[in-house]
C-alpha cells in the first residue's frame, strides 16, 4: 500500500529526518508546497524590492500597476530557475522551452491578478494613501501564490 502524502510527512516528523523536506526529488505536494513556500518568498523579496523600487524612484504613484507587472515578471523568472531546480524536478513537458512557457502563462495569471487588484486598491484607496500599493501588494501575492503553486504542480509537474 502507497504512502499518503500525509504519513509520509507524519513519518518525517516523528523520525526527526527534517532534511528529506529540505532535499532529494519528491512528488509529495505538501512537501512541494513546504519548497514553495521558500521560493516564492524569495522570489517574492524580488517582486516586492523591484516593485518599491520602481515605483518609488522610477514611474511614480500614476503608474503603480506598471510597476507591478514589471517587478512580477521579475519575480516569475526568479521562481522557474527555482521551482525546477528545488521543487518540480519532472515536468510533463519534454521541452524546457515549453516548459518554461506553461510556466510564464501559468504566471501571466497571476499577473493579471496582480495588476487588477492593484488597480482595484489605486481606485479605491488612490486618493487616500499611497499604502494602497502596499496593501495591493499583500492581497496580489497571496492570491498568485496560491494560484501558481497550484495550478503548475496540476498542469506542468504532476505525473
Amino acid at each position: 500500500m502507497e504512502k499518503t502524502d500525509f504519513q509520509e510527512v507524519r513519518e518525517i516528523i516523528a523520525s526527526r529526518k527534517f532534511g528529506r523536506l529540505f532535499s532529494g526529488d519528491t512528488e509529495n505536494t505538501l512537501i512541494q508546497f513546504f519548497r514553495y513556500i521558500f521560493v516564492g518568498g524569495a522570489a517574492t523579496v524580488v517582486d516586492w524590492g523591484a516593485s518599491a523600487l520602481l515605483f518609488y524612484l522610477v514611474f511614480g504613484q500614476n503608474h503603480a500597476s506598471l510597476a507591478n507587472a514589471i517587478s512580477f515578471v521579475l519575480g516569475l523568472i526568479f521562481n522557474y530557475v527555482l521551482s525546477t531546480f528545488w521543487i518540480f524536478r519532472s515536468s510533463k513537458i519534454k521541452s524546457r522551452l515549453m516548459e518554461f512557457l506553461g510556466f510564464a502563462a501559468i504566471g501571466f495569471v497571476g499577473l493579471l491578478m496582480t495588476v487588477g487588484i492593484t488597480y482595484l486598491f489605486e481606485l479605491w484607496l488612490g486618493d487616500v494613501t499611497d499604502l494602497f500599493q502596499i496593501l495591493a501588494k499583500v492581497v496580489s501575492t497571496a492570491a498568485a501564490f496560491f494560484w501558481n503553486f497550484f495550478a503548475r504542480k496540476i498542469l506542468l509537474f504532476s505525473k
